[in-house]
């Protein structure tokens, strides 16, 4: 026997009020391509009675489409919908939660004879008994719909105002089930954020700030410019904002991270998904004429979701995917400075190490402000949402500027964690990734060989290069040629020729300087239990190893040579942690093993500790 449907449910939505979990069959639904956002799915809907083509599901239901849940005849029950006006007369239902009920493949059959519902008209439904059927929906006054102020007491109305310089039949009554309360007195009326495209004039929403950005700047052949970003979160779904220059100085102070704002007169354009990972076809741009107020009354509009990756299911998703995490910082590095290729400019940074219950960790990069306020002490819980995944040192992640870094959230996840790490999880060795394309991230990294298994490793070919991570000692330096003189402009690092008038020669900038910078080449022996190996060390892992920067080294290099010599004589028999590149090269017909030293860490000892308990425990079975 086929389920039995809501009768008179649509003419009822259609009209303004709010029905309670009607159940509706779905006829039929036609997939409508978004050109690059999410595809929508319209459908033909039928409560028995009335049939209805204006309605859409929300994008966030398109899987129970695709994975052929819902099929033509299906039968649903809906759980939360809205329904609003998007031009003239027609009103469009939106799906945002549904229950499948009876799938159409098992109830094989239309229920009822339902008749196109066309509001505004005398009902067309069948008669019944020889009696005229009357219809509760806007009747037309000299061809213009007037809709019945009468609504049921259950019917939460986003706004029942209406403007007085237009007819009844022009106004856009926003219904929405499990929504908020009404707007505020003398407000216009409120959309929903699911509602609105780029063909609207009019609008306004009242959204939850759950992101905002930094400010970021730019400069380039155009101009110069500065701009921000915020997510704004309803009911209904999440959109994207973003304010330039002006907009910048109008908004930024103004809006706070999950605090209420009626928001209207922005600009909406479609979606570029390369930067934003919001489940919206579109975005907004705040203009001139763009306009921002605090919401000041009580509403129930949701909070700040996640959609949290386990640590051991990063490799699952493809470089450069935006993803949320959370996790237990268990390594803080210190902070350090890198020079941004577009930008030239130093940029401050710290690395992280984060884990989860999982038994795997993961290199987290925080810049600029976040990584200068970052307190690191005590082990705290950190959710990140939006975070950058890459293919570096295997799989790590990024905060970005979009990013929404919360410490110590309150959330469940994050209580969860908590009691883990303090119960067991301060005292367990947690696996990395690593691969090929760069070192295994913060804290004690993983791939670790000793120099005789390099030595005697395949991988080691000619083809292919092996990231390694060893502990070894210094046992030999080599100081002849471990400095020269490099052109003193940023990030070119060339040497320079002494042109024997005082002025030096950049080949590559093809200009001349007064002046130079050290730049640092240092041959050292390096050896652990098994072996030995000369490894070539690049500027910052030669500092570490000297303990002193190239500048000082240069000076002292001229003007104190028993100095220079100490330098190098202090670094010796002192035990680091390498990462290394490994690849055997053809040198005069001979394949020989290149290694270069990718980064050296002095050793934390409880850590390095820690993970030779762990080696003894497998060894031991």
């Amino acid at each position: 026997m086929p389920p039995q449907l809501s009768s008179g449910s649509i003419e009822e939505i259609i009209a303004g009020n709010s029905p309670d979990n009607p159940i509706l069959q779905i006829m039929s639904s036609k997939k409508i391509s978004a050109g690059g956002g999410a595809d929508r799915y319209r459908l033909l809907l039928s409560d028995g009675k009335h049939s209805y083509s204006h309605a859409m599901l929300a994008t966030q239901l398109n899987d129970l489409m695709e994975q052929n849940e819902i099929d033509n005849l299906s039968v649903v029950q809906v759980n939360k919908y809205l329904c609003n006006t998007l031009q003239g007369d027609r009103r469009v239902m939106i799906l945002l939660d549904v229950k499948v009920v009876k799938k159409g493949s098992e109830v094989g059959e239309r229920i009822g004879n339902p008749v196109p519902y066309k509001p505004g008209q005398e009902n067309t439904a069948p008669q019944q008994n020889g009696q005229t059927a009357v219809s509760n929906g806007p009747a037309q006054v000299n061809g213009v719909s007037s809709s019945s102020s009468n609504q049921s007491p259950y019917n939460r109305t986003l706004n029942t105002n209406r403007s007085p310089q237009k007819p009844s039949g022009g106004a856009s009554n926003y219904s929405i089930r499990g929504g908020s309360g009404p707007s505020t007195p003398g407000s216009s009326r409120v959309h929903t954020i699911a509602s609105l495209t780029p063909y609207q004039n009019r609008w306004r929403i009242r959204a939850r700030v759950t992101q905002k950005s930094g400010i970021r700047t730019w400069s380039n052949s155009r101009g110069e410019g500065k701009l921000f970003s915020v997510n704004f979160l309803d009911e209904s779904g999440e959109i994207r904002a973003t304010g330039f220059n002006e907009a910048v100085d109008r908004f930024y102070e103004l809006l706070e991270v999950n605090k209420v704002y009626y928001v209207s007169r922005a600009t909406l354009k479609t979606a570029n998904k390369q930067y934003s990972n919001v489940q919206n076809d579109y975005e907004m741009t705040f203009n001139p004429d763009s306009q921002i107020e605090i919401c000041n009354e009580e509403c129930n509009l949701p909070t700040m979701t996640f959609e949290f990756v386990k640590i051991n299911e990063l490799e699952k998703h493809q470089s450069n995917a935006i993803i949320d995490v959370v996790g237990v910082v268990k390594v803080c590095q210190d902070l350090s400075t890198v020079v941004g290729r577009q930008s030239q400019k130093e940029i401050t940074k710290r690395d992280l190490q984060i884990v989860d219950q999982s038994g795997m960790g993961v290199n987290l990069t925080l810049w600029g402000n976040d990584a200068q306020n970052f307190d690191g002490s005590g082990s705290p819980v950190i959710a990140v949402k939006g975070a950058r995944l890459s293919d570096y040192g295997g799989r790590s992640l990024s905060v970005l500027a979009s990013s929404q870094l919360i410490v110590n959230p309150d959330i469940r996840e994050a209580h969860m964690l908590r009691g883990w790490f303090d119960r067991d999880g301060q005292n367990m060795a947690f696996d990395s990734y690593r691969n090929e394309g760069g070192s295994g991230g913060a804290g004690m990294a993983t791939n670790w060989k000793t120099f005789q298994q390099v030595k005697m490793d395949s991988s080691a070919s000619v083809d292919k290069a092996d990231y390694f991570t060893s502990k070894g000692t210094v046992v030999f330096m080599k100081k002849d040629n471990c400095m020269y003189k490099a052109c003193p402009t940023e990030q070119c690092n060339k040497k320079l020729v002494d042109q024997g008038n005082g002025l030096y020669r950049c080949e590559k900038c093809a200009r001349e300087f007064p002046n130079y910078k050290w730049r640092m080449i240092l041959n050292a022996n390096l050896a652990d239990y098994s072996d030995n190996q000369w490894a070539t060390c690049f500027q910052d892992s030669a500092e570490v190893l000297l303990g002193v920067k190239a500048d000082e080294l240069g000076s002292l290099r001229d003007t104190n040579e028993a100095s220079f010599d100490q330098v190098f004589q202090d670094a010796l028999f002192k035990s680091y942690i390498f990462k290394f590149r490994a690849k055997m090269e053809m040198y005069n017909d001979e394949q020989r093993l290149k290694t270069v030293c990718m980064s050296a860490t002095p050793i934390d000892w409880t850590e390095y500790g820690k993970r030779l308990i762990d080696e003894i425990n497998k060894l031991a079975g």
